[in-house]
């Protein structure tokens, strides 16, 4: 994932100078920067980005201190101001002139972002776990990755504002510049393989002149930018390797995470050693907010924690459990043989096990991939992405970015570790908004014309789908009551559940979205399923497995000599309705989507029929695919199947 925070002047003394730049240690006094990277065991910084020939520079290049000082210590000036300014006082120029040179455009007091680029903890794993040649395909596929996504940073995300009231915005032509700087460990000693990229905000304009790229634009792309990085460093690790991706659920509620297939979990609690300190943390702040009054004894909060809230309370949460990092220098050698003893002797996990991690993941890549076909229909990709869109967004309200997320976090789960062609994610999008979106933008600025900021809403009718928000009964601690003098009415105290124990509490929380999103995207497909024009149907039931849960994939057939187990489903059922109906019951919101078990036994119905229909369609296919010596569909295809262009859409009125 990629995480961003803003770089100001004072702050490039104070914490990257001293700290990042030598691998989050702490750097002796008057050391140099190359001598104390070498006595903290990381690598030298390096120059990235297509900026770098204006400026001088070269990719691959050494960072130096001075370079960075000039660039985001003194408010943005030239990496190389210093020789600038001595060569333009030489010439006879007046300091104020000199100083003018050396700089670039007007002076800033935000003068970059920091991008820390980690992949899935299953990657580092592997990295951390693995042989040298593992090792070195996944730090490869890594800088592959950050590589790409600063190059979609440039030439979709970053805009320069200027003119009045920056009424004019342009792509910086020229690029942009970056320096990265590689960590090995995480703070609490065990392995995180990370980057930190520096980028600056100045770039250049087609007239010459230098300005600043607008930060909110960058920090409105950052989702986009993370599941693009997610999406290409797993693809190039699993193509490389030949290693397959599945979901992992961290949380109830929320959206998997895709990690490599075959890595046991217990490596990833063991290397999450702060977890349950932030857990702690968290708990005793979502109390505190749920219970805070003001000065009248009214609660401050609802009483209820909200998403927004709740990862605000996690930053925090893990700002107050963070430790001093207690750094030793070690070479990247010590450090991987270390976390391996560590492993076997702490995680719970066998020594045989982690030293066949690779060839562990490699079968299950193979299981995977023999049972889920790589098939992408870019029509049923845009009904997921903008039910999950719609849903997961208040009102219903999004921008394209919203869906360009979306789409590339459906591409991960669907293609499960295999790269896709370029420009995939796009064309998702682009079907989406011109088939199943409503342009509803009122636009009174220069801003709201361009077509990033362009607002949308669903074109069908959904609102059977979704309701209003409804906080749940707030279940406090009985022990920690509100201040004395707080009405009765609002009094969060009751009794204690059996079984709790003094101390123990359940926060109330505002039911996540990810779930709903998930089932209305199964109920718009059920719903539009008579009126699209049809396309292979091999690809649709193919994309429809793909991107399935795994506990709603069909279970395999059972083995003719194991014929006193019982099967768990019919060999016809597409999926397990068993589970549709326990995520149903176990949250009170997806009640919106009204899911009667006579409804669920249509869409079962509907499913099944599908993919009986698609065995009949695909083994016509292969027989005049056989006549007219077309190149017939392989199961591991990766390519984007599009179906024929939908005719006019007829509205709400006609039931979408």
């Amino acid at each position: 994932m990629m995480d961003i925070a803003i770089i100001r002047a004072g702050q490039m003394y104070r914490y990257y100078l001293r700290q990042v730049v030598v691998g989050d240690g702490r750097r002796p006094a008057r050391t140099p920067l190359r001598e104390a990277q070498e006595q903290a065991g990381v690598p030298a910084g390096r120059w990235m980005g297509r900026g770098l020939a204006v400026l001088g520079l070269a990719p691959g290049e050494e960072v130096s201190e001075a370079q960075l000082r000039n660039l985001f210590g003194e408010r943005g000036r030239h990496p190389y101001a210093d020789r600038i300014e001595a060569e333009e006082l030489a010439a006879g120029q007046s300091p104020k002139q000199a100083f003018k040179a050396g700089a670039l455009g007007r002076r800033v007091t935000v003068t970059g972002f920091d991008l820390v680029f980690r992949p899935q903890p299953t990657i580092y794993l592997l990295w951390a776990l693995g042989d040298e040649e593992t090792r070195r395909v996944i730090e490869a596929a890594h800088e592959r990755a950050i590589e790409r996504v600063l190059e979609w940073i440039e030439d979709e995300s970053a805009v320069i504002r200027y003119g009045k009231d920056g009424i004019y915005k342009v792509r910086p032509p020229g690029g942009l510049v970056a320096a990265r700087f590689r960590h090995y460990e995480a703070r609490s000693g065990m392995p995180l393989l990370h980057d930190h990229v520096l980028l600056s905000v100045k770039g250049q304009r087609l007239d010459g002149k230098w300005g600043s790229i607008h930060s909110e634009v960058v920090f409105e792309n950052t989702v986009a930018a993370s599941a693009l990085y997610n999406e290409i460093v797993a693809a190039e690790v699993c193509e490389e390797l030949g290693l397959a991706t599945e979901p992992r659920v961290v949380s109830t509620g929320r959206r998997p995470v895709m990690d490599i297939a075959g890595v046991p979990h217990e490596l990833i609690r063991w290397t999450a050693s702060r977890g349950e300190q932030i857990a702690a943390c968290l708990a005793d702040l979502e109390h505190e907010y749920v219970t805070a009054v003001d000065d009248e004894g009214e609660l401050k909060y609802l009483p209820a924690v909200s998403e927004r809230a709740r990862v605000e309370l996690m930053r925090i949460a893990a700002h107050k459990t963070r430790p001093p990092k207690q750094k030793k220098a070690r070479s990247l050698a010590q450090l991987r043989a270390d976390w391996k003893q560590s492993a076997i002797d702490t995680s719970k996990v066998a020594a045989g096990v982690i030293n066949s991690l690779l060839e562990r993941a490699r079968a299950a890549a193979a299981r995977i991939r023999a049972r889920v076909a790589a098939v992408v229909d870019v029509a049923l990709a845009a009904v997921d992405v903008a039910a999950v869109v719609f849903v997961m967004n208040g009102g219903g309200r999004f921008h394209r970015r919203h869906l360009l997320a979306e789409s590339r976090r459906h591409l991960a789960l669907v293609l499960r570790g295999r790269r896709r062609d370029p420009g995939l994610d796009e064309g998702i999008v682009r079907a989406a908004i011109s088939t199943y979106c409503v342009d509803i933008s009122e636009p009174k600025s220069t801003r709201g014309l361009l077509a990033d900021y362009r607002l949308y809403t669903a074109r069908w009718a959904l609102s059977d789908l979704v309701t209003a928000r409804r906080p749940p009964a707030a279940v406090p601690d009985p022990d920690r009551l509100p201040p004395p003098g707080t009405p009765a009415s609002l009094s969060l105290a009751t009794p204690r559940p059996p079984g709790q124990a003094v101390g123990e509490r359940e926060i109330p929380r505002v039911p996540l979205s990810y779930d709903r999103a998930v089932l209305a995207g199964a109920a718009v497909r059920e719903k539009l399923r008579a009126s699209v024009v049809r396309g292979p149907a091999y690809d649709v039931v193919a994309h429809q497995q793909a991107a399935m849960p795994e506990q709603l994939l069909a279970p395999e057939a059972v083995d003719p000599e194991d014929g006193d187990q019982e099967p768990e489903a019919g060999p016809r059922e597409a999926i397990d309705m068993t589970a549709l109906r326990a995520l149903r019951e176990s949250r009170t919101d997806v009640e919106a989507l009204d899911l009667t078990a006579e409804r669920l036994r249509h869409l079962q119905d509907t499913f099944t029929k599908a993919a009986d229909d698609s065995r009949t369609r695909a083994a016509r296919y292969t027989e005049q695919d056989d006549v007219d010596a077309v190149r017939p569909v392989r199961e591991d295809d990766q390519q984007a199947h599009r179906r024929p262009e939908l005719g006019p859409h007829r509205g709400r009125e006609a039931g979408h």
